[in-house]
């Protein structure tokens, strides 16, 4: 009866993830010397998101790669985050972001630019749903540094309408500033 009911637990639970997309960004093998002779581990790391809005990563170890792959992909769906996206499809605003020597920085594009970005932020912005973005990875080549660090980046981008709360404004009056700056920078 008890397993019935968990049954029908996950069911829903998958049912109602069946949304996301999942991206496996990198699996490393580690191998542990013992008296009989090498035991291999994997870890992976995972991109999921709704391609709404909402992505999250997640890392999973395991002796094999397909558990490895489901604990990154759990882990991945409990800590996601939303991102705020201009017309659905890029950044409000130019950011960067860093975690250890990692550094990325992120553009806002125009409509038919597509995603220009290095592989492990690539995934993020798919999954995503993210259709316009120029990105740019210094530092450390390391896909977990290069995820965490995208991630600090989004974690930063702000809306007009927040802004223009922060600041105790319209949004009108904050995107006719934009429009003039933008008219400047044309001339």
């Amino acid at each position: 009866m008890a397993r019935e009911r968990q049954r029908d637990r996950d069911r829903e639970r998958e049912d109602r993830d069946s949304g996301f997309v999942d991206k496996l960004v990198h699996i490393n093998r580690v191998a542990k010397v013992v008296k009989g002779g090498r035991r291999f581990g994997f870890a992976a790391l995972v991109v999921v998101g709704d391609q709404k809005g909402r992505v999250g990563f997640g890392h999973g170890k395991a002796r094999e790669v397909p558990e490895a792959i489901r604990k990154a992909t759990e882990s991945a769906k409990r800590g996601m985050i939303r991102v705020p996206l201009r017309e659905g499809r890029t950044l409000h605003h130019d950011i960067a972001g860093h975690h250890g020597a990692g550094r990325v920085l992120l553009r806002a594009a125009p409509a038919g630019t597509g995603i220009i970005a290095g592989g492990p932020m690539r995934a993020v912005f798919e999954t995503l749903g993210m259709a316009d973005v120029v990105a740019k990875s210094m530092g450390s080549s390391n896909p977990y540094n290069m995820v965490r660090a995208t991630f600090d980046a989004l974690k930063h981008q702000d809306n007009p309408r927040s802004v223009a709360a922060r600041r105790g404004l319209k949004v009108s009056a904050l995107q006719s500033r934009r429009r003039d700056v933008d008219a400047e920078a044309t001339d």
